[in-house]
C-alpha cells in the first residue's frame, strides 16, 4: 500500500507547555489504524495537529499528506487535500440546518457545485446506512441533539464528504450498545464505499467490532510508546496500559 500521511518527529505545544515529544506515525492508504492510551497522553492533540488546530502550536517535526508537506497549511486547505476530524463534543450551530451545513461543506471541499435533488439523493442514501429519520436533515445542526444524535450527524458528514483521510476523535464516547453499533456500521460503510483511511482514537473496542484494524499504536506522555496489530488491542483489554507509561 502506498503511503497516505507521514508524521515525522513531531512536537506541539499548547500555552507555552509541550504535549507530543517527537511522534511520528505512517498511515497508508485504504488502511485503518487506532490510537489508544491513558487519559491526557495526547490523543486527541495528534489528531488536532493532523488537521492544523491553531489551538496547537507545532514547534519541530513535519506532517506530509499525499506527499505534500502540510505542516504550514490552516484547517481549511487541509480539509480540501481529503482530511475529516470529528470532534469528541460537537458544537451547536442554531439557525443553519443539517442539510445546509452538508451541502455547503461538500462544495467548498470538493470545488464543486451540486443541484439540490442531486444533493438531497446523495443525503438521504447516507441518511439511510444511519437509520437517521430525514427530519433531521432540516433541523439546526446539533442544536437539541442528544448525544448520540450529534455522533450520528458527524458520521454523516463523513459519508457524505468522503475523505480520504477520516481522524475519528472518540466518536463511541457517551454512546449507548445500540448507537454504538450505528456509528460503527457507518464507519464501516464508509471504509467501503470509498477505500479511505481511518484513524481511530477511542478507548472502547466495541466500536472496532466491524472493522479490520491494520495497525494499533499506543500514546503515553506525548509519545508513541508502543505500536502492534489488532492483537495489541485484545491486549491493553486485558491488561491496561500500566507497561506502555513511562517508556
Amino acid at each position: 500500500m502506498s503511503e497516505l500521511l507521514n508524521v515525522t518527529g513531531l512536537h506541539t505545544s499548547a500555552d507555552g507547555k509541550e504535549i507530543l515529544h517527537g511522534v511520528s506515525l505512517t498511515i497508508e492508504e485504504s488502511s485503518t489504524h487506532v490510537i489508544m492510551g491513558p487519559n491526557g497522553a495526547g490523543k486527541s492533540t495528534l489528531g488536532s495537529a493532523i488537521i492544523g488546530s491553531p489551538e496547537y502550536t507545532v514547534t519541530s517535526g513535519s506532517i506530509t499528506f499525499r506527499g505534500e508537506d502540510i505542516t504550514g497549511l490552516t484547517p481549511d486547505k487541509r480539509a480540501k487535500l481529503g482530511i475529516f476530524l470529528s470532534f469528541q463534543n460537537p458544537v451547536e450551530i442554531p439557525g443553519i440546518t443539517l442539510s445546509s451545513f452538508l451541502r455547503s461543506a461538500y462544495e467548498n471541499v470538493t470545488g464543486e457545485r451540486i443541484k439540490l435533488f442531486d444533493f438531497k439523493k446523495k443525503l438521504k442514501a447516507a441518511m439511510d446506512v444511519l437509520n437517521m429519520d430525514s427530519a433531521y436533515a432540516e433541523r439546526e445542526l446539533n442544536v437539541g441533539f442528544s448525544g448520540g444524535e450529534k455522533k450520528k450527524a458527524e458520521i454523516l458528514q463523513l459519508l457524505v464528504l468522503r475523505p480520504k483521510l477520516a481522524i475519528l476523535d472518540e466518536t463511541d464516547s457517551g454512546l449507548d450498545v445500540d448507537a454504538v453499533k450505528t456509528v460503527s456500521a457507518g464507519i464501516k460503510a464508509y471504509r467501503e464505499q470509498t477505500g479511505g483511511s481511518l484513524l481511530i482514537i477511542t478507548h472502547n473496542t466495541k466500536i472496532l467490532e466491524a472493522l479490520t484494524v491494520d495497525r494499533t499504536h499506543i500514546i503515553a506522555d506525548g509519545r508513541i510508546t508502543a505500536e502492534g496489530g489488532a492483537e495489541l488491542i485484545d491486549e491493553i483489554t486485558a491488561n491496561g496500559f500500566d507497561k506502555y507509561i513511562g517508556r
